[in-house]
């Protein structure tokens, strides 16, 4: 019993004392390269089926890295990596139909045999208020390289982040593309063309 009660303290104390941590006001963090935190991160999509739901899906694989300017932050660098092998849907009976590798292998989907990589390189950062922002950059996808441009909201930051006392920063972003213009056609406008990315990152400072 008192075993119990001790846990059960310390996982109360423990989201207390890190909300009452204040957080660091980004102008004051350390400059550098940031990599993702992959355990307090998601990147989910969503596109239109028949005009009935906004079918959700996510890639459970990727990677990034930020190169971070607190005193220009538009001075910014950001890098994106998807696996397409790692699309996970809800789709019940695997056993019988394994959707989500039809997803990511059929040559009328994302063929990721022949096309394994999906990357993002930023081109530009605008502010467009204290804590929200453009980035724009290069999607290559299925072999073709195109503009997108990602509205960032900037979360919160912490130059020592409660338990793991590295320097953390926090964003969410949405995007909207069309996934014709990189020659994803099947289904359309049954399977909608608007693809809309849901994007939340942690980034921890390397070294």
């Amino acid at each position: 019993m008192k075993k119990f009660l001790l846990t059960t303290a310390i996982a109360l104390f423990i989201p207390l004392a890190a909300s009452a941590q204040e957080m660091t006001p980004y102008t004051e963090m350390p400059a550098g390269v940031y990599k993702l935190d992959k355990t307090h991160a998601s990147l989910v999509w969503k596109v239109s089926h028949m005009g009935l739901s906004n079918y959700t899906a996510r890639f459970t694989d990727f990677d990034a890295g930020l190169t971070f300017d607190p005193k220009d932050p538009t001075q910014s660098k950001l890098t994106v990596s998807v696996n397409p092998m790692s699309i996970r849907t809800d789709y019940p009976n695997v056993e019988k139909t394994d959707f989500d590798k039809e997803l990511a292998t059929g040559e009328n989907w994302l063929n990721a045999g022949t096309y394994p990589h999906i990357e993002f390189v930023s081109k530009s950062i605008e502010m467009t208020g204290d804590k929200s922002g453009q980035v724009t950059g290069d999607l290559t996808f299925m072999g073709v390289t195109k503009p997108v441009t990602l509205n960032v909201t900037f979360n919160g930051s912490y130059e020592h982040k409660p338990l793991s006392n590295t320097p953390a920063l926090g964003f969410s972003a949405e995007a909207t593309l069309k996934r014709s213009e990189w020659g994803l056609n099947t289904y359309i406008p049954m399977i909608g063309d608007d693809v809309h990315l849901l994007i939340e990152t942690e980034f921890h400072k390397e070294g």
